[in-house]
C-alpha cells in the first residue's frame, strides 16, 4: 500500500491576533493533515481527531505524530483540527463530526452522566499540565484557592476541564462554585489580554501560555500540576489528563484502525522520553515559537513530566479524577460511574517496540 504524504494548514479568521509565543492555531479551528486514502485495496483510512487546542504543549503529541511521520507510517490519513477549549472537541466528538478528539480523560466521565459511551484509547498523561496563574496586581490577596472567593477566574471554556479543576480547588478549600466567577477567556492572545485589562484576576492555563505570562511579568503561579508531584499536591493523586479519547462504538468496530492510532501516539510518546525539550520543538511548527525558540523549548521543558512513556492509564488514576469530579459536580456526584468503560488499554498494551 502505497501513501502520499501531504500536510494542509488552515487558520479560519476569528480571534484578534497579538505578538506573543502562543500560536494562531488556538485562536481559530484550523486543521492538517497527514497521508492520503490508500490506493488499490481501499484499506487507507481517514480518521478525523478534534483537538482541543493544538498549539497547546499539553496536547504536543498530536501534531508531533504527525510531524515525526508515525501516522503515514501506519497508513493512516490522519486530519488534525483545532479547537480553542477542550470541550469544544468533546462536542465535535459526540455529534460525529471527528471520529476522535484530543482532550481531557475527565470528559469520558461526564459524558459517561449523559448517556454517552465514550473511551480514552491512548492516555498521554498523567498529571493535568494546567498551572493557576495570579495577576501581578492581586499576587498579594490570592495566596490560596481559599482566597477565589469574590475574584474573576479565567478558564478556556465553560464546562472544560479548567472549568472542573478551578471549581475542585475552590470546593476543596472552602469556597462554594458559587463564590467566584469563572470566566471563559480561551487560551493564549485572549487569555493574555483578558489578564492585562482586568477581565480576570487570575485563571488557569497551560504552556506556552504560562511562558508568555511569566516572561513578560504579567503574573505569578498560584499552582503548578505540570508534574506528577504538583498533581499529588493540588489533587490528591496522579490526575490522567490529555488523551485520545473516541466513542466505544466507534472504538469497537473500527478496531484495526484504532490500533494503528494507538501504534503512532504510543511510538510518539517514546520517542519524546528520548529527545531533549530543545529537540522536540524543532520539529513542531516554526509558528508555535513566534519567534521565540528559547521560550518555547524551556515551556515544553517544564511540562515534559506530564507525560507517559507508554500510553497507559496510570494506576489509581480514573478514581482520582472521579473524586475530584464528585467534589463539585452534582451530576456526577450522584451517579453510578463504571470507571472500567471510560478508558481501554487493550490497544496500547498490543503496541511493540
Amino acid at each position: 500500500m502505497r501513501m502520499t504524504a501531504r500536510y494542509t494548514a488552515l487558520a479560519a479568521a476569528g480571534l484578534l491576533a497579538l505578538s506573543s509565543l502562543t500560536a494562531c492555531a488556538n485562536d481559530a479551528a484550523s486543521t492538517a493533515s497527514s497521508g492520503s486514502g490508500s490506493k488499490g485495496d481501499g484499506k487507507g483510512v481517514k480518521v478525523k481527531i478534534m483537538v482541543g487546542g493544538l498549539d497547546k504543549v499539553i496536547y504536543l503529541p498530536a501534531m508531533l505524530t504527525q510531524r515525526l511521520g508515525y501516522f503515514d507510517a501506519e497508513g493512516l490519513d490522519v486530519e488534525l483540527l483545532s479547537e480553542p477549549a477542550g470541550v469544544q472537541a468533546e462536542t465535535a466528538l459526540v455529534s460525529g463530526q471527528v471520529q476522535g478528539a484530543v482532550g481531557f480523560y475527565d470528559h469520558t466521565l461526564d459524558l459517561q452522566t449523559k448517556g454517552k459511551d465514550v473511551e480514552s484509547v491512548v492516555q498521554f498523561s498523567h498529571a493535568p499540565g494546567e498551572v493557576e496563574i495570579v495577576s501581578n496586581r492581586h499576587a498579594d490577596d490570592i495566596t490560596s484557592p481559599k482566597d477565589f472567593k469574590g475574584k474573576k477566574l479565567g478558564i478556556t471554556g465553560l464546562g472544560s476541564s479548567t472549568d472542573f479543576l478551578t471549581k475542585y480547588l475552590a470546593v476543596k478549600n472552602g469556597v462554594s462554585v458559587s463564590e467566584f466567577s469563572p470566566v471563559a477567556v480561551g487560551a493564549g492572545p485572549t487569555f493574555i489580554s483578558a489578564l492585562q485589562k482586568g477581565s480576570i484576576d487570575g485563571g488557569m492555563t497551560t504552556d506556552p501560555t504560562v511562558a508568555n505570562i511569566l516572561a513578560k511579568n504579567l503574573g505569578k503561579v498560584l499552582i503548578d500540576m505540570r508534574t506528577p508531584r504538583g498533581s499529588k499536591e493540588a489533587l490528591g493523586g496522579p490526575y490522567p489528563s490529555s488523551s485520545l479519547y473516541m466513542q466505544t462504538e466507534w472504538v469497537n468496530s473500527h478496531k484495526d484502525t484504532v490500533q494503528k492510532l494507538a501504534n503512532a501516539f504510543v511510538k510518539t510518546l517514546k520517542w519524546m522520553s528520548t529527545h531533549t525539550a530543545s529537540q522536540i520543538a524543532e520539529k513542531m511548527p516554526a509558528d508555535y515559537s513566534q519567534g521565540n525558540k528559547t521560550l518555547y523549548a524551556g515551556a515544553i521543558k517544564t511540562t515534559l513530566p506530564m507525560f507517559t512513556d507508554d500510553g497507559v492509564m496510570p494506576k489509581d488514576g480514573p478514581e482520582t479524577v472521579e473524586r475530584v469530579l464528585k467534589a463539585f459536580n452534582p451530576n456526577i456526584k450522584n451517579a453510578k460511574i463504571d470507571l472500567s468503560k471510560t478508558y481501554t488499554t487493550e490497544f496500547v498494551e498490543k503496541v511493540t517496540g
